[in-house]
């Protein structure tokens, strides 16, 4: 019987582990995942299911085509950009609702940066239940509503996992701006009320393309206005190479403000040899 209490056995232990598999995990190499229909599975590039109150992060290729999927529909994917090369550009949720003079998240939507260039486009969506206006949990929200809102403990604060993530990449809880949510909907009423309208039911998913090189990080923690106990669901990823939008693409066109943005992006990427 072996035993971690010496250094021996702590080793043994943990080799004993290789080849483990559980249903929350990076799949390593990506390409050994399902892929979409019509998809190469050489072309995945990531693969991962990340549990109720986890979170992920990754560098993304310009041009990745990033598929989130609700199985359960108690998912609450908050997302984070930030330009990869640059990252002191990131997302900016603020302009990507005022520019385009829509609150809420779907087909086309372009997901603008805090430099008036698309970090990513919303490109499919069949659930609709997004959210661009309450941001993540904090910690202290946790703490006053269930208990606890730290990232090891049962109810873990998006913020915190954000914090824990950007520090994967050299950020810190200073660069952090406020995120957007999928999978679970808040609409805003005649009284200029909130109203959380929660999620579209299981198996919904949204797909981003990305505009520029960008770091992505995800809390899958319950949105702050969710009424019930701390209730999370599994969040599958899975990203493959694509291209990137061009003027003939329909989101490159979707509005004006768009349009303009998408060739600020293009400006910017030329410049850099791009």
């Amino acid at each position: 019987m072996s035993t971690t209490a010496t250094t021996y056995g702590a080793r043994d232990h943990a080799r004993a582990q290789a080849g483990t598999v559980v249903d929350t995990m990076p799949i390593i190499p990506a390409h050994t995942a399902e892929p979409p229909a019509g998809v190469a599975a050489t072309n995945l590039t990531w693969a991962e299911t990340v549990a109720g109150g986890g979170y992920t992060h990754r560098v993304l290729a310009r041009g990745t085509r990033l598929r989130l999927t609700d199985p359960t529909g108690d998912a609450c994917a908050h997302l984070l950009l930030f330009n990869a090369d640059a990252p002191w550009e990131r997302l900016n949720v603020a302009d990507t609702v005022k520019v385009q003079w829509n609150a809420y998240l779907g087909e086309s939507v372009a997901l603008l940066s805090d430099q008036a260039r698309v970090l990513a486009t919303l490109v499919a969506d069949s659930g609709g239940r997004h959210d661009a206006l309450c941001g993540t949990s904090t910690v202290d929200g946790n703490a006053e509503r269930y208990g606890d809102g730290s990232p090891q403990g049962p109810s873990p604060a998006g913020l915190a996992l954000f914090t824990l993530a950007a520090a994967k990449h050299g950020l810190t809880p200073r660069d952090l701006p406020p995120s957007l949510s999928f999978f679970q909907g808040v609409r805003v009423g005649g009284a200029g009320e909130l109203e959380f309208t929660g999620s579209a039911g299981a198996g919904h998913t949204v797909e981003l393309r990305t505009e520029l090189p960008v770091v992505v990080l995800i809390a899958n923690v319950p949105h702050p206005l969710d009424p019930r106990e701390y209730t999370s669901g599994p969040l599958q990823i899975l990203a493959w190479r694509d291209r990137p939008s061009t003027p003939d693409s329909p989101e490159w066109t979707h509005t004006p403000e768009a349009q303009r943005a998408f060739e600020n992006t293009a400006d910017y990427l030329t410049a850099r040899g791009l």
